[in-house]
């Protein structure tokens, strides 16, 4: 089950070690087993690191983007190839089942580097007639940009940060989290043998000090952090000293609300899909699914049903539905919110413990959990818990829904499900979250921008807007005739 890399670091085209840094062991959730280890960059290797991706960024800012975006293309095709190899990378890193790690985790790397990398060349400045005079803009690289992962999607959120930064001219700094360091390193590898010039993806492993080290480095241009509102705040604020460019994605508490016209069928699946995958820990996920009491017992008997048959076991076997929590840490934190709903008087409908499993007695297991008759007061309703827990609330009309779904300081995601098409589109232009779903939940295609309004986040991931966030618009005025000066 070792999966050791190589070293702990990959800076400027090569691996490389310093065993003065902290140690970080890398455990299978299932097992709780070691299965690999790397050391926190000290202050050395984040120097390094830094200087490297300085050094190179400039002569790969001066390619023409269509062949920055054809090194992107072959990482792509590379990423795909590997997709086996990677998939278990990522189940064994994060505990993840592999039916999910095959088809969600390294593809949607590749989709953004593909994407990226054809998208760039056609993202251009605006010409502006002056009548005579003229002007225009250019789009031009930030520099460096420092890329800090979660652990939930590490090959995924790696790839959406590096890839338009990368097409855009910038050289990244990429620090995973702690719990899964693995895949970075992996994509690193990747990017050198598509032939991309050493430097200009550097991948350092650290907890908390290391992550302050480099968002307060003058020499980082621009911050992109995935993780909670806590970190964001704590990060924003040091961007904001130092007036650095920033993108937070950050946490949710996100609404899903089925009509009583819902295909009550896609309405639970898209509701299972917004709880229990990925055992929970999408920051995206609808927690909050509201449900118009006139469907509200079909509903709930129907979700019981089928959360019931969900298959919770070893993670790389095809046929598991659900896997672990990341560690146990985190299944404590998930296992208190559920006792606090139950001391808050909340209905427990499903799930609710935490199963051992053969063979996997050290495994952070907790089973897909269900409440209902839940009130907007509850902390459980209140609160990010990131782990396979739905609360199931009931309203009677559509502007109580609209008010109750937007009483929240968060507001990444929403859901709508209902067969009027006008409802829907009313009442996804009033709901206050950077990314809505009409009769689906939790896909995030590439194309499209992803991120958050109010405490969950500021800019945007993927998408040509992806492209705006890494790089900045200098305007350049023409003169054609003479200079009309007083002086």
């Amino acid at each position: 089950m070792q999966v050791q890399p190589k070293a702990s670091h990959y800076i400027n085209g090569r691996f490389v070690e310093d065993d003065q840094g902290e140690l970080i062991q890398v455990t299978y959730p299932a097992t709780g087993e070691v299965i690999a280890h790397v050391h926190a960059a000290t202050p050395n290797i984040i120097e390094l690191a830094i200087e490297s991706a300085a050094s190179a960024q400039r002569e790969w800012a001066r390619l023409k983007p269509v062949e920055r975006g054809r090194v992107l293309r072959r990482a792509a095709d590379i990423l795909l190839q590997r997709n086996e190899y990677l998939a278990r990378l990522e189940t064994l890193d994060t505990g993840k089942a592999i039916q999910e790690t095959l088809v969600a985790d390294a593809p949607s790397a590749a989709e953004a580097l593909e994407f990226f990398g054809g998208a760039v060349a056609a993202f251009n400045g605006a010409y502006f007639d002056l009548g005579g005079p003229f002007g225009y803009t250019r789009r031009e690289p930030l520099g460096v940009c420092l890329g800090v992962g979660a652990w939930n999607y590490p090959i995924q959120i790696a790839g959406w940060k590096s890839a338009p930064a990368l097409a855009m001219g910038n050289a990244m700094v990429f620090k995973p989290s702690e719990n899964t360091p693995l895949s970075a390193l992996a994509l690193a590898e990747i990017y050198t043998e598509a032939g991309l010039p050493d430097g200009l993806f550097n991948v350092v492993q650290g907890l908390g000090p290391v992550g302050a080290a480099l968002t307060s480095h003058p020499r980082i241009d621009k911050i992109s952090l995935t993780g909670s509102v806590p970190t964001g705040r704590k990060v924003m604020a040091t961007a904001g000293g130092q007036l650095k460019h920033a993108t937070m994605e950050l946490g949710g508490k996100s609404p899903i609300v089925v009509f009583d016209d819902a295909d009550i069928e896609n309405a639970i699946g898209g509701a299972m899909l917004g709880n229990f995958y990925s055992t929970g820990q999408v920051c995206s996920n609808g927690t909050r699914v509201f449900v118009q009491s006139g469907i509200r017992q079909r509903f709930l008997e129907r979700l019981v049903e089928r959360t019931k048959a969900i298959r919770i076991g070893d993670p790389l076997d095809p046929d598991t539905q659900m896997g672990p929590l990341i560690n146990r840490d985190q299944r404590e934190k998930v296992t208190s919110y559920i006792e606090i709903g139950r001391q808050e008087g909340a209905e427990l409908l499903a799930g609710g413990g935490t199963p051992s499993m053969q063979g996997m007695d050290g495994g952070c297991f907790v089973e897909p959990t269900v409440f209902a008759n839940v009130t907007d007061d509850m902390r459980i309703a209140r609160e990010e818990i990131f782990g396979p827990v739905m609360c199931v609330l009931d309203f009677e009309s559509e502007d109580e829904a609209i008010a109750r779904a937007n009483a929240t300081e968060f507001g990444l995601a929403a859901g709508v499900f209902t067969n009027d098409m006008a409802r829907a589109h009313r009442v996804t232009a009033q709901l206050q979250a950077g990314t809505c779903w009409i009769n689906a939940y939790n896909l995030t295609p590439v194309e499209m921008p992803f991120g958050g309004f109010k405490q969950s986040g500021i800019g945007r991931e993927n998408s040509l807007a992806a492209l705006e966030h890494y790089s900045q618009l200098k305007s350049v005025y023409v003169e054609t005739g003479a200079v009309d000066s007083p002086y």
